[in-house]
């Protein structure tokens, strides 16, 4: 896959229509290119782990994604079950409900919660840096400079930052989920009265293995879509260092918006036999 191209010169759209025709055939075309981007780097993810220099970029990478980020994974995924914790108990303390303290805990941070702020953070500060490093190197020539030498770009710099986010994420959801359910157990016992042991119960009598699974699956989809497009928009980047900044800001909004959509149809997908 070739990164640098000579820029297309298009005339001026002759209408609303031909110019909303022009923006739907663009985003198809980016979204193409960047399913692209993603099945070429994973397809070099044996290559990754066979050889020694990329095998070091990509264990450097995990280091920058795992432990890098382990600081706001625990802070958010702690008060997410303490607010989760709160406001649910608060809630079934009106219906004097309150031993399903740690069951709602539980299934809302496994199901949804735990992979979707572990996407967020990964988002706001892996993908973020991936897209202005690589933004930087786009509009400096260092990745032309791949591609005279011969250097796939894709192999060199994307598959390592790839097959790292997807390793970490699914590690970094699980950590969330039980941070967040230790701070829900925190609350419920010295706020609302109930006991550890019996919200743990009821937590581990509700979490069945295809809720830890589909969960699991969430965070690795979340990361996949962060790598690829926080390396799609930096390969992109144009105009110095206004192009990264913009390329920067386009990664993170399109990887909120593509978490949240995904994680509606993974969950669509894999629980509808519960819906009538």
């Amino acid at each position: 896959m070739r990164i640098t191209r000579e820029p297309i010169y298009a005339d001026e759209p002759r209408g609303c229509v031909d110019a909303l025709w022009r923006h739907v055939v663009a985003f198809l075309a980016r979204v193409g290119l960047c399913v692209r981007l993603a099945a070429e780097a994973m397809a070099y993810a044996p290559h990754v782990l066979a050889h020694r220099g990329s095998r070091r970029t990509m264990i450097d990478q995990l280091y920058v994604t795992g432990i890098r980020t382990l600081p706001v994974i625990t802070v958010v995924g702690l008060f997410t079950g303490m607010i989760l914790g709160l406001q649910v108990g608060l809630a079934l303390c009106r219906f004097s409900q309150e031993a399903y303290l740690g069951a709602t805990v539980m299934l809302t941070l496994v199901r949804e919660m735990g992979p979707f702020v572990t996407g967020i953070c990964l988002s706001a500060c892996v993908g973020s840096a991936m897209a202005a490093e690589l933004g930087t190197m786009t509009v400096n020539d260092e990745v032309a400079a791949l591609e005279i030498m011969h250097i796939p770009p894709v192999r060199y710099l994307v598959a390592p930052r790839l097959v790292a986010l997807v390793a970490m994420s699914p590690v970094l959801a699980f950590y969330a989920c039980v941070l967040g359910v230790m701070g829900g157990g925190l609350v419920g016992y010295t706020q609302l009265n109930v006991e550890f042991a019996q919200y743990m119960a009821s937590a581990m009598s509700m979490a069945t293995v295809k809720d830890v699974y589909v969960g699991l699956l969430k965070a690795t989809v979340f990361g996949l879509v962060i790598g690829a497009v926080s390396c799609h928009e930096g390969f992109r980047s144009t105009l110095g260092a206004v192009g990264v900044g913009r390329a920067t800001q386009r990664s993170v909004i399109i990887s909120f918006l593509l978490i949240l959509t995904l994680g509606y149809v993974i969950t669509r997908l894999f629980y509808l036999d519960f819906l009538p």
